[in-house]
């Protein structure tokens, strides 16, 4: 949908039940004059301002105004809307039928949840075990290369592996390249 169907459609919902009161309204209008120039102009702004004319008809009036000037200017409307009050925006018609056709995307906070809830304790398990059968792999290989290298890499590891294992490990590296 453009955003000047979602407005059209919005429209009844914010200019109902004072959802939107007098300060939320002034700076939504202040916010398309000076942040967006382009979007209302001064003589606009006060027109929309002008404290003489009921709140409905300056906000029916603002919506109406930024609909004949196109898709864009909606757009703008929403983005002032959604940083001044951000608890109404999320409260749209709109947004709830948005909400629901996009259900297939995946919620981020959820994501968060799912790919944190092992924590690094699991991590550092599944590492340990892919090493040590990496490890496993290299020195049960019969290839002679293999073990040359594989014995050059447990010589440099005094601080990975304890003293202890390493020379058992290398003691069997020696053992299966006589045999």
């Amino acid at each position: 949908q453009s955003y000047c169907h979602r407005l059209q459609h919005d429209m009844y919902f914010l200019t109902s039940n004072s959802r939107l009161n007098e300060q939320v309204v002034d700076k939504i209008i202040l916010q398309l004059n000076r942040v967006y120039p382009q979007i209302l102009t001064n003589e606009e702004a006060e027109k929309f301002r002008n404290p003489k004319a009921s709140l409905h008809t300056r906000l029916s009036d603002l919506i109406k105004h930024l609909q004949k000037k196109g898709d864009r200017h909606c757009q703008e409307f929403y983005r002032a809307l959604q940083i001044n009050a951000e608890q109404l925006y999320n409260d749209l018609p709109s947004r709830k039928i948005l909400k629901t056709t996009d259900s297939p995307e995946i919620d981020t906070d959820k994501e968060k949840c799912m790919l944190n809830d092992r924590g690094p304790v699991f991590f550092l398990a599944c590492f340990s075990v892919a090493a040590g059968f990496a490890l496993l792999w290299y020195c049960c290989n019969s290839d002679t290369k293999v073990i040359g290298r594989a014995s050059r890499i447990l010589g440099f590891s005094p601080i990975i592996i304890r003293r202890h294992v390493r020379n058992i490990c290398l003691l069997y590296l020696e053992d299966i390249s006589r045999n």
